[in-house]
């Protein structure tokens, strides 16, 4: 296999609400809700860089199409992480997350590993880290 991750999907609780979170809170460019002439098609897509996209996708739809028992939201076994270029860049997307809806799960602030990061949660659980690297430029 050769690695390439083209798509992240999120499974959420409200569609609508995922979608007004992620483009009206963060400012992710979207074509809205497509797919709602299929039974569990409904999903957005948001832009995050070329040949990347993020979905959300309701949590009984994925269920469905999977075949697995429908569970319940975002644990913080994983994070999506989103790099920028200053700390003070930082600190602006987590008071975007903030305004938009988003629960801090811990504030911005240095790192151990000589870095500035915070975490947040969407309305969904899913944890995301919001993080300047110095020694990974963006």
């Amino acid at each position: 296999m050769r690695p390439h991750i083209s798509l992240i999907t999120l499974a959420v609780e409200d569609l609508q609400r995922a979608v007004a979170f992620y483009r009206d809170g963060l400012g992710l460019p979207t074509n809205g809700i497509m797919g709602t002439e299929f039974e569990i098609g409904a999903v957005a897509f948001f832009d995050l860089q070329p040949n990347l996209k993020l979905a959300v996708w309701p949590r009984t739809s994925l269920a469905a199409d999977t075949g697995l028992p429908l569970t319940g939201g975002g644990t913080g076994s994983f994070s999506l992480a989103h790099n920028v270029a200053s700390e003070a860049e930082v600190d602006e997307v987590m008071q975007q997350a903030s305004t938009a809806g988003a629960t801090i799960i811990k504030p911005a602030g240095s790192t151990f590993w000589g870095g500035y990061a915070g975490y947040f949660q969407d309305p969904d659980g899913h944890l995301w880290e919001v993080a300047f690297n110095p020694e990974m430029p963006v």
